[in-house]
């Protein structure tokens, strides 16, 4: 056995408790507070229920035949950050454990009981809702244990013996990797700079303490020193060349999720100075294990006139250390935690002294946050690290901000406007392959003009999407294209919207909405004074109606598919064109068929540039349009069923399509057909009770063509 993996070993926990329980510096909780196991279920006996004082016939109806593993327990009742909450796991199949998680109060000494609020899954043969511990307290480890009761639910108690393992939640291993002539800040003595809490010890305080105190048993791996040249010319690093050091430097380094990080201390970001740190490693399907830290950047910058600059830097460096280490632990901002769909719901902090906080963002600015700051985490952030199910906070499980709330937003509990996420259809169920394009509506509900960016709701800038499907991790929309556009303030006046459509099919996390089942879909755009939060839209994904759709689907759900569709077309991606014709062929009466002729008609239109590369030399050369061709796929998409269309491409998008093709016509001189087509939008947008100035502009260009076509 490798001595660097002693630390692995389930034997040796009772021993580093009771070594680390000397140093109450290091002691994150009580001598009741910790982890505990069960032995094990072995088939057809239960624990003994004499024990715990309960009914000797209580029975035990969970036992799992054939089943082995032991049960957990982790009770945080005392010690330091207690938060007076016990959560644990027990098998309920062969491959498949429940985890609960309940609130706890004092019956008397060392007996605590409570209600079980959360459940995951929620659904399962578990169905007590009450449990009580009585605790059994030593000095020595070995000696500890806690008589754990379920009840309620309708079934008979269920009594569980567990024995004390550690005093800490998770083992945890960190590994510090620094660049070539960076050192790194992994201490800070909190004495040295004078402004911080009164009542704040005076100790040199390690990254490792910090973290043994949020409940985690912290070990370090070697550290080494990775070479400048991994950051190419400029010196700089960027997320690919810290994830490819990361790979290659990092002794544990594996694409699997494991209780293991990894901290890396560089000079500059390629974003420049104003980067200061980063959880960088969203590459590839293992998220959350590296961070990295940049020392010439403007956390190296003391304030102007600090007498103590040089301890105010060190300072910094070790809080943006523990902050960026924070999220990959899988912990929010603290004025973000709303953010996402929750595992319990999670309200934002937006004056937290937390590591998790901006020192700057609070009232006051940083003199006031370390005037209050105590080096450490919120307790709900410590909920959520020390109960949440260890797949939510494990490195390289759950995806970042995933189980993070959407549920309590930092509303402005006097808004001044109105933010709606919608679809505009009499039913928000989806036909199985139609893409799902939503409408965002911004209403100022004040009585006084407000400002805002006009291409707010273009770029999405400000605004966060999030989409869960039922029984399945949250996701983030994240869109193919990130809009950089000038910003121009508009007045909405009261009473008055903006709008935007959203196609929300695909984008960089690929086929968000495709999988047949109910999804949560809700928005949130953030401003400094306050969040606005749209109410949840509910939409459902139909099955497939026979084997002809689910035989296109797998190759319809692709990255090339998701781009042709969300950009409209494409001249160059020659299999996913391929794909679209076939679902527009062989599914002509399906909804998706819509989409298809548009992404199919758009491009074909006139020519085109592409780039060429023949014989090893690249070219911009022109791609012949199919005007014909063009006309003939647009049309029979937009107006063979103007309602349909304009239902499933969304009001907005149909009109600009409509627009696109009539333009398209009187290029042509096919003006009167353009006038034409231009009446059947008018009529459709009226009867869809849409706004008099959209049917204003389809006045305006009728008119326009038919004068045109008075004329020729």
């Amino acid at each position: 056995m490798k001595q660097q993996d002693a630390i692995e070993v389930a034997t040796a926990e009772s021993n580093q408790a009771a070594t680390s329980e000397i140093n109450e510096a290091l002691v994150p909780v009580g001598l009741a507070s910790g982890l505990y196991a069960t032995s094990g279920l072995i088939p057809g006996l239960t624990e003994s229920t004499e024990e715990a004082g309960e009914d000797p016939q209580a029975s035990a109806p969970l036992v799992i035949p054939g089943l082995h593993q032991g049960e957990e327990l982790r009770l945080d009742v005392d010690g330091r950050y207690r938060q007076m909450t016990a959560s644990g796991t027990v098998p309920i199949s062969k491959v498949q454990r429940l985890h609960w998680v309940a609130s706890l109060q004092v019956v008397k000494p060392n007996l605590y009981t409570g209600g079980i609020w959360y459940k995951d899954p929620a659904v399962s043969p578990f169905a007590y809702s009450q449990v009580s511990i009585k605790v059994t307290k030593s000095i020595l480890p070995g000696l500890r244990k806690a008589s754990v009761t379920f009840s309620g639910g309708g079934l008979p108690k269920r009594v569980r013996i567990f024995h004390f393992r550690s005093p800490y939640f998770h083992k945890v291993r960190f590994e510090f990797d620094a660049a070539t002539g960076i050192t790194p800040d992994t201490t800070f003595d909190t004495s040295s700079h004078p402004n911080r809490p009164a009542t704040l010890p005076n100790e040199v305080l390690t990254i490792e303490n910090v973290f043994r105190r949020a409940g985690f048993d912290i070990s370090r791996s070697g550290d080494s020193v990775v070479p400048l040249a991994g950051a190419g010319a400029n010196a700089q690093w960027s997320n690919t060349e810290m994830h490819d050091a990361m790979k290659v430097s990092w002794s544990r380094f594996a694409d699997k999720a494991q209780w293991a990080m990894w901290t890396f201390f560089a000079n500059q970001h390629e974003m420049g100075p104003s980067l200061g740190g980063i959880m960088f490693d969203d590459i590839g399907p293992n998220e959350r294990q590296g961070t990295s830290l940049f020392y010439n950047s403007f956390i190296s910058n003391p304030p102007a006139g600090d007498p103590n600059g040089a301890a105010h830097v060190k300072r910094m460096h070790f809080w943006t250390a523990v902050h960026e280490m924070g999220h990959a632990f899988n912990l929010a901002h603290s004025w973000q935690k709303s953010l996402g769909v929750s595992w319990i719901p999670l309200a934002d902090e937006p004056e937290a002294r937390s590591f998790m906080n901006y020192p700057y963002n609070v009232n006051g600015g940083q003199t006031a946050f370390f005037a209050d700051f105590e080096y450490r985490f919120s307790n709900p952030e410590l909920l959520f690290t020390r109960h949440a199910p260890s797949r939510f906070v494990e490195m390289g499980n759950a995806a970042w901000f995933d189980n993070h709330g959407f549920k309590q937003a930092a509303e402005n509990p006097e808004p001044k406007l109105a933010l709606e996420l919608r679809a505009n259809r009499k039913t928000t169920e989806f036909e199985f392959l139609e893409p799902v394009v939503a409408e965002l509506k911004l209403k100022n509900i004040s009585t006084e003009p407000q400002l805002v960016d006009e291409h707010l709701l273009t770029t999405l800038n400000g605004v966060t999407i999030v989409m869960k499907k039922q029984g399945k991790p949250a996701r983030q929309y994240v869109p193919y294209a990130q809009l950089c556009m000038q910003a121009k303030a508009k007045a909405l006046n009261p009473g008055e919207s903006m709008y935007e459509s959203v196609f929300l099919s695909a984008g960089l996390n690929g086929m968000d909405l495709s999988e047949p089942g109910y999804y949560v879909l809700q928005a949130c755009l953030h401003r400094s004074d306050g969040d606005v939060l749209s109410l949840p839209l509910v939409l459902r994904i139909s099955p497939p109606r026979g084997y002809e759709e689910e035989y296109l689907a797998q190759d319809f759900f692709t990255d090339d598919v998701g781009r042709v569709l969300a950009f409209d077309g494409s001249r160059v991606l020659g299999n996913a064109n391929d794909t679209l014709r076939a679902v527009s062929e062989k599914l002509g009466d399906r909804r998706v068929a819509l989409h298809a002729l548009v992404a199919l008609g758009r491009p074909a239109r006139r020519d085109g540039k592409v780039l060429q590369l023949e014989n090893g030399v690249r070219d911009i050369g022109q791609k012949k349009g199919q005007p014909d061709q063009a006309k003939s796929e647009l049309t029979l998409a937009l107006t063979s069923n103007p309602d349909r269309a304009a239902e499933s491409l969304g009001h907005i998008d149909y009109k600009v399509y409509i627009d696109m093709l009539t333009d398209f016509l009187s290029d042509r001189g096919e003006r009167k057909e353009a006038a034409q087509i231009q009446d059947t939008l008018q009529t459709t947008l009226l009867k869809r009770g849409v706004i008099a100035r959209v049917i204003d502009q389809v006045n305006e260009k009728k008119a326009t063509y038919a004068a045109k076509a008075a004329r020729a």
